[in-house]
């Protein structure tokens, strides 16, 4: 009997692929991987793992992979989201329409 898994990564930003397998029970999520490149799944390729999860949940390579799990490989950050932050605020301007407080309700308080 095989089981149905889905290995999801994330080659740039905005880009998703998803990689449908069916592997034997037992699969070790490090096993999974081996399998999908060797199955010829180029996009996995070149692709710098920094992490691995299961729908969201951080797992390590010897994690037994069970049936409709979605395999996931994470990707090290190429920009630290606070400069990035920064540097959208700069952009935006300090307006006074502007931001996450800009709109206000009639004689509320500031930032409310």
């Amino acid at each position: 009997m095989e089981i149905s898994i889905v290995i999801a990564f994330s080659p740039g930003p905005r880009q998703v692929v998803e990689i449908p397998m069916t592997i034997e029970p037992g699969f070790t999520a490090a096993q999974a991987l081996t399998s999908a490149a060797y199955l010829g799944e180029s996009a996995a390729h070149g692709l710098e793992v920094t992490g691995l999860g299961v729908w969201g949940r951080k797992i390590g390579p010897s994690y037994l992979l069970q049936d409709q799990d979605r395999l996931e490989i994470y990707r090290s950050l190429t920009v630290d989201p606070k400069v990035a932050r920064r540097e959208r605020f700069v952009k935006q301007g300090a307006k006074k329409a502007a931001g996450l407080f800009a709109k206000r309700r009639i004689g509320a308080k500031a930032g409310y």
